[in-house]
């Protein structure tokens, strides 16, 4: 029932977004030191790009999101840029995702980036991209912020990437 329920309160969250502000409103946030930030340094065309996403994406062959924690799932998953189209899916509750099922570049552009770097006007894409669920909450959130966020953007550093295009779902 649970499952359910959050799929149905997405679909209202997202045609009624004034009640969506009255949720936000009540939910308390998450204070954080700093800006995480690091400006862009060099030209696109000479830049590799990763995708990380909230949106719940992931392959068909890995385990889903868990749906059935409340808090969330603070886990990733690891996505080969060179994934055909068919092997995606999206397992999150906490967002309508009917229009990104169609058309998974509406959260995961990896076509498009694929394009540009076809194009010329990216350097080209990273071997691996990421994918996070989006609604992390309480105890979730610390593992988050001390362990899984850390260890993709070390897994990026180490591959190299110049430029993390962040999606959400």
């Amino acid at each position: 029932m649970g499952r359910f329920k959050n799929k149905v309160l997405a679909k209202l969250l997202t045609r009624f977004p004034a009640l969506l502000d009255r949720f936000i409103d009540k939910t308390a946030s998450v204070k954080v030191s700093g800006v995480p930030w690091t400006p862009v340094t060099k030209p696109l065309k000479d830049s590799v790009v990763a995708l990380i996403t909230t949106a719940g994406v992931h392959l068909k062959s890995q385990k889903p999101f868990d749906m059935l924690d409340k808090a969330g799932d603070p886990s990733y998953r690891e996505i080969p840029s060179a994934t055909p189209r068919s092997e995606y899916m999206i397992t999150h509750d906490y967002y309508d995702h009917a229009d990104a099922d169609s058309d998974l570049n509406i959260v995961f552009p990896i076509e498009r980036l694929r394009e540009m770097a076809e194009s010329g006007e990216i350097k080209g894409l990273a071997r691996n991209n990421y994918s996070f669920m989006g609604h992390i909450d309480g105890r979730h959130i610390a593992t988050l912020m001390e362990k899984t966020a850390p260890e993709v953007a070390g897994l990026l550093r180490r591959e190299s990437v110049d430029v993390a295009l962040l999606t959400p779902g």
